[in-house]
């Protein structure tokens, strides 16, 4: 096995293939904040993808509760138990990823579902971590509590499904570093299937090879989000590309908000596939749950987030999430004004940070008349 670095858990680590970074690396942002798990993304994703015969059970987007949502059943709670505990030492992740935990005749630490496992991709939604009787007083982090946890495939650094195809089905596009199955060489053996660790790989029973989340690459192409970024009604998303740390730029939106002020994370870095969407984390849950899931920096990243109020730059560019279907690669705030450039610095959107308000008095005095709402 090759020695390749990976930046977010601080070490480098062994992997099947030599470090071969793609000239840009697509890589998205979701504020969990702000999901109110309206599907919207998942039903667009599934019109756009997956509607044809084979593909009924791919959710290639789909949105879960947390904690007793799965899609498919216990993908990350089974893994995890797998994997057993792992220590973080410094800031740097002192466990074995699935790599160096596979088990003997295998390149990856991993499993396969059973068909019954992808037969309620609503399991959980909603249920709360606890009861509230009889009333409860308010307490943050909430003593009862669940979020909304939406993912697509997360086109890792290190993919775990490319490592495990015996065939070299799978690829990473050096253009934008998406991570694609060529058709014509799939088998169908389903080895990546039983790889990827966040089960973002599915079979097709009618053509007897695997599919996966293309990041809607035919739009990256063109400078626009997928689909699933532009249909987002609670606008948690953000697409762009992401540099390397010691390559980060303020000017570009993604690096900001996960190199400079590091207040989104990848999920379960632990596993050791640098996975390239990252998570502005729920302010409201138990720290030690988050910790697991996000790594030991999720403290920092929910202190800066909620003191987002007094921290222009940080608000002015979380609202430029949801403003155009455009990729924006740069971006600057002018006073209260957010704008959203290309990468020669032309404006591709401008967003005010705080809507005007208009208060219109009960008694229209000019016409004599009282208002109400009717059109």
């Amino acid at each position: 096995m090759a020695r390749v670095h990976n930046w977010q858990i601080g070490r480098d680590m062994s992997y099947w293939y030599p470090e071969s970074r793609p000239k840009k690396q697509f890589a998205a942002i979701f504020d969990v904040n702000k999901c109110i798990s309206c599907q919207t993304c998942t039903l667009a994703c599934k019109t756009t993808w997956t509607s044809g015969k084979g593909q009924e059970y791919m959710l290639w987007n789909n949105v879960e509760s947390k904690p007793y949502g799965f899609y498919p059943l216990a993908w990350d709670v089974y893994l995890l138990d797998k994997l057993g505990p792992q220590p973080w030492k410094s800031g740097a992740y002192d466990g074995r990823t699935l790599f160096e935990a596979a088990e003997a005749g295998e390149r990856v630490l991993g499993w396969r579902p059973e068909d019954m496992d992808y037969a309620n991709p609503n399991v959980g939604e909603d249920d709360c971590a606890g009861t509230i009787e009889h009333g409860a007083d308010i307490q943050m982090p909430h003593l009862n509590w669940f979020f909304y946890l939406a993912r697509i495939c997360n086109h890792c650094t290190y993919p775990a499904c490319l490592a495990s195809c015996p065939r070299g089905s799978i690829y990473k596009r050096q253009e934008d570093g998406i991570v694609l199955v060529d058709q014509g060489r799939c088998r169908g053996y389903r080895e990546c299937v039983k790889a990827c660790p966040y089960k973002k790989v599915f079979y097709n029973p009618t053509t007897g090879t695997s599919e996966k989340c293309i990041a809607c690459f035919p739009k990256i192409e063109m400078g626009e989000q997928p689909q699933c970024f532009v249909n987002c009604i609670g606008k948690i998303r953000f697409a762009g590309f992401l540099s390397t740390p010691e390559n980060a730029r303020e000017d570009n939106p993604i690096d900001y908000l996960v190199h400079v002020r590091k207040v989104a994370l990848p999920l379960f870095p632990q596993f050791g596939l640098e996975p390239n969407v990252y998570y502005v984390p729920p302010m409201h849950a138990p720290r030690s749950f988050l910790r697991q899931m996000f790594g030991p920096t999720v403290d920092q990243a929910i202190d800066t987030y909620r003191a987002s109020a007094t921290d222009p730059d940080l608000t002015g560019l979380l609202t430029l999430f949801g403003s155009t279907q455009r990729i924006v690669p740069r971006w600057k705030r002018e006073g209260e004004m957010v704008i959203g450039l290309d990468e020669s610095g032309s404006e591709i959107v401008r967003v005010p940070m705080r809507e005007p308000v208009h208060i219109r008095e009960a008694f229209d005095v000019a016409r004599g008349v009282p208002r109400n709402n009717t059109p």
